[in-house]
């Protein structure tokens, strides 16, 4: 079903965009509201507004290039119709007021070479001067060009429920066309991107939607029957659930978060998925008393640490333009003191993995080499090692996925054992 493309249409996309480009708020919070507030648009409609103002969120300083002077919200959607959506000028015909259709032609034509290398990546200048340094110029263009696409759609089997095979050929039974995902073990793609929330094996708790990237965080971690095992930073508990059914639905997992309202998300996933070895708890901060209590005690600790999360550009594309130098200075901080925390909570022969979804050496190396520069009772073991046990061949001693080689979010991780 495509939307008709009307006057009426094209204004919900203004007024849209006018929210999203003051950056008050995450850009798929704002997009939620308004449809939340405009319930006469259809479904068609809203995929058009949705799509056609992430498009300038992806491509906003090419865009801004090629339209000149004035710059204006209703200017940005037009090219971003004509660029990256390639409309013609009779597609636009609607909407598209005569003294504009010189502009457009000119806007459309600029040569793709005239722009300069970050304006043509659509990146903030400094994020381009540190993807460069660490990509080089070449490697950055196609990172960038790949977290200008939408992702795909990818979910985790619950292996206590169902298997990977069963659930494709539930999938395909019911229509839906899937593939097994080429790096998770439990990873299963879509090829469309069908309305899940509702759906009978979603609400049986066979799967849940998990980028394929995250999900092999899990599978460095770990985690064996019966032992204790903190998700720190757990958020509404993707990864909890994928630790719990790797436990066998044994032992002791705590999940700890700084907020009520992603822990109360955990709670309807929690009954979905069956498992009962689960234990959310809100903590403060990185020294809560509830910490403390663990230290020396804990398996393995999963830091899923808070960042930029530079690396999920594909789904929030506005936080390229929301974070800055400053923000990710502050970031860094409160990374190497959570996996400080952390680290005292693991007994000798335990584990931490430590893991961000950020592209940035600052996020990732940097944190990894003064954390193993300060702690002499921990080791960098091969991230590659182990993965390879569970089937997975990537290379490295850190894991690093990036959009434009593997087809999934940004991902870093180092595992980190404590010496027995």
């Amino acid at each position: 079903m495509k939307a008709r493309f009307t006057p009426a249409l094209f204004a919900h996309a203004e007024a849209v965009l006018g929210q999203l480009l003051r950056f008050d708020h995450p850009a798929d919070a704002v997009v939620s509201r308004y449809f939340r507030e405009h319930r006469q648009l259809g479904h068609a409609d809203r995929a058009f507004v949705a799509e056609t103002v992430f498009a300038v969120l992806r491509r906003g300083r090419s865009l801004e290039a090629r339209c000149g002077e004035p710059i204006s919200d209703r200017r940005l959607l037009l090219v971003a119709l004509a660029v990256t959506r390639g409309w013609s000028q009779r597609e636009l015909a609607p909407v598209l007021r005569a003294n504009e259709e010189e502009w457009l032609a000119a806007a459309k034509a600029k040569p793709e070479a005239d722009l300069a290398p970050a304006v043509r990546c659509d990146l903030p200048d400094w994020l381009y001067n540190r993807l460069e340094a660490r990509f080089g110029a070449e490697e950055t263009l196609k990172l960038a060009q790949a977290v200008n696409l939408p992702a795909p759609l990818d979910l985790r089997v619950n292996t206590l429920k169902t298997s990977r095979e069963a659930l494709l050929e539930r999938l395909a039974d019911e229509g839906i066309s899937a593939v097994a995902g080429p790096l998770s073990p439990t990873a299963v793609r879509l090829r469309e991107k069908p309305a899940l929330a509702k759906h009978a094996l979603f609400l049986e708790g066979a799967f849940e939607v998990q980028d394929e990237g995250s999900q092999l965080l899990g599978y460095l971690l770990e985690p064996k029957r019966g032992e204790a095992v903190v998700d720190f930073c757990a958020g509404a508990g993707g990864k909890t659930l994928l630790l719990g059914a790797l436990m066998k639905n044994t032992g002791r997992l705590y999940a700890f978060d700084v907020s009520d309202k992603r822990l109360a998300k955990l709670k309807p996933r929690l009954a979905r998925s069956g498992l009962s070895n689960v234990h959310p708890a809100r903590i403060e901060h990185e020294r809560d008393t509830k910490i403390k209590r663990l230290a020396g005690k804990v398996d393995r600790v999963l830091v899923d640490a808070p960042c930029s999360g530079l690396g999920t550009l594909r789904r929030n594309p506005d936080l390229k333009w929301r974070q800055s130098e400053e923000s990710v200075a502050e970031l860094t901080v409160k990374q190497a003191a959570i996996l400080d925390a952390a680290a005292k909570m693991v007994r000798p022969g335990g584990r931490v993995v430590y893991a961000t979804c950020s592209l940035l050496t600052a996020e990732n190396d940097a944190i990894v080499d003064a954390f193993l520069a300060s702690h002499p009772d921990f080791t960098l073991t091969p991230a590659s090692a182990v993965l390879a046990k569970h089937g997975v061949a990537l290379d490295g001693d850190l894991l690093r996925l990036l959009p434009h080689q593997h087809n999934t979010d940004g991902f870093f991780a180092a595992v980190l054992d404590k010496k027995a």
